[in-house]
């Protein structure tokens, strides 16, 4: 039986020659998350910042929040690709997702909820957001034939996770989650009143087509100039196309320490985040 529990996480290499090799795996992953955001847009009050979509890593698995009287989750695991529904911290049913298409997936949360005394005609696909095209969209079965891409990706989340959870614990920063549109990871800082910096893992996009570690700040700098002037660590650099933020894609890192490279990224990006707002401000 597969167990959700907490427990301590060992770093597992990445193989930066394979980052930008993943970009099929993470579309149809990203599709087959929707099935788990679903559940908060179905059965939970809708909240101002999207957080009833929100999902969860748990030991493996992007997991929803808890719905349900007696309280359930429906998550995704990547590797191997399934669905499954969590009570407690066991799984009680799973579904693997190879050669079977969205309208499958949705088929069989219904029939769980059902066994679970939730409504399964209120379980809706419908979302207020869009994201990237894949033909699973269109009823094409999903494909895991690439399953080395989907185990790369198993352990970007879970790397991702137990860094965020660990700088979120150090700095207090806001509960590490994913979120269905944009699919990151990440955790918010909030440094001083009315500002924050976002910290987290993109596992690929329009601007890097790779996963991509992040710091960017709110609000905007006044001079962005002094911001990119600040020196990162970890081979990071700045991004300064359509938004501004600190980036280590995952194809820059190196073979040994990855764990250590990401954290002296992470933290020069914030120091230079936490710099430029208090520059901002006055202080």
């Amino acid at each position: 039986m597969t167990l959700y529990r907490s427990r301590r996480h060992s770093w597992q290499q990445l193989d930066a020659s394979r980052a930008t090799k993943l970009t099929d795996a993470r579309l149809q992953l990203h599709h087959a998350a929707q099935l788990v955001a679903a559940m908060g847009i179905s059965y939970l009050p809708k909240a101002d910042d999207d957080s009833h979509t929100n999902m969860e890593w748990l030991a493996g698995a992007l997991a929803s929040n808890v719905v349900g009287e007696r309280p359930f989750r429906v998550a995704v695991r990547p590797s191997p690709f399934a669905l499954a529904v969590i009570v407690g911290d066991a799984e009680l049913a799973s579904l693997p997702l190879h050669g079977r298409t969205i309208a499958d997936g949705a088929r069989w949360i219904q029939v769980q909820v059902r066994t679970l005394g939730v409504d399964p005609q209120q379980f809706t696909l419908a979302k207020h957001y869009t994201i990237p095209a894949h033909p699973v969209a269109r009823g094409v079965p999903f494909d895991t034939t690439d399953d080395a891409a989907f185990e790369q990706l198993q352990r970007w989340y879970g790397n991702a996770d137990a860094l965020l959870r660990r700088l979120a614990a150090e700095r207090g920063g806001s509960s590490v989650r994913c979120w269905p549109h944009h699919f990151d990871i990440a955790t918010l800082l909030s440094p001083m009143t009315g500002t924050s910096i976002g910290v987290g893992l993109e596992p690929g996009d329009g601007s890097y087509d790779e996963p991509y570690w992040y710091v960017n700040l709110y609000p905007a700098p006044h001079d962005a100039g002094a911001l990119t002037a600040s020196a990162l660590e970890g081979n990071g650099t700045w991004h300064t196309d359509q938004w501004l933020g600190a980036v280590l894609p995952g194809s820059r890192l190196a073979q040994e320490q990855q764990e250590a490279q990401i954290s002296s990224f992470l933290e020069s990006g914030i120091v230079a985040c936490e710099t430029q707002l208090r520059r901002d401000s006055g202080g």
